[in-house]
Order: structure tokens, then C-alpha cells, then sequence
């Protein structure tokens, strides 16, 4: 399981209005235990893209990402993971400016 440590949230204009509802872009950083397949020493963040439309919200897109090298790893978060992701956005979306 992965921990939450710190985070940013921006707002990802959509100039063309192409996409419905909104996006927004948080950079997560996150800790996992020494045991846990996505360890990494050099320290891991998520890049999630989390739509908003209404009352529908989800995780649009999301990568893991060593800090160190800027590796995209080739893992998925677990399902808890993403839920506990999902809710961190649901809470934190409104703190980007528009």
C-alpha cells in the first residue's frame, strides 16, 4: 500500500473545448514500503489526470514515476491504490486555479 506524502493540483486548460468537463493534473508524491513491488530508493510520484464532469469523477489517466530519473515505470497502481488516489483528487481538485 502506498502512502501519500505530499502533492500539487493544476488545472489543464482545454483551449478548443474538445473535452467534456474538466481536467485536472496532480503530481503525487508517494511512499511504499521497502517490500512492496513499486519501491523504489530513488522516491516515486503519480502523474494523474483526473476528470471531472458534474458529479461523475474519475482517473483519466495515471503514471508512476521514479523522482530521481523521471522513469516512467511500468506498474499500475493496485485497485485500492487507485480508489485511495481517486478520493485524495475528489478532495483536493478545487484547491487549482482556473
Amino acid at each position: 500500500m502506498i502512502e501519500i506524502s505530499s502533492y500539487s493540483v493544476q488545472y489543464i486548460k482545454d483551449p478548443f473545448g474538445i473535452l467534456t468537463g474538466k481536467r485536472y493534473e496532480f503530481i503525487i508524491d508517494i511512499e511504499a514500503a521497502e517490500d512492496d513491488d513499486i519501491y523504489s530508493p530513488k522516491g516515486l510520484y503519480v502523474r494523474a489526470v483526473f476528470a471531472k464532469d458534474g458529479d461523475q469523477a474519475k482517473i483519466a489517466k495515471h503514471e508512476i514515476i521514479e523522482r530521481e530519473t523521471e522513469r516512467i515505470l511500468d506498474f499500475e497502481l493496485e485497485d485500492e491504490e487507485e480508489q485511495l488516489v481517486l478520493a485524495f483528487c475528489l478532495e483536493h481538485w478545487h484547491e487549482a486555479e482556473e
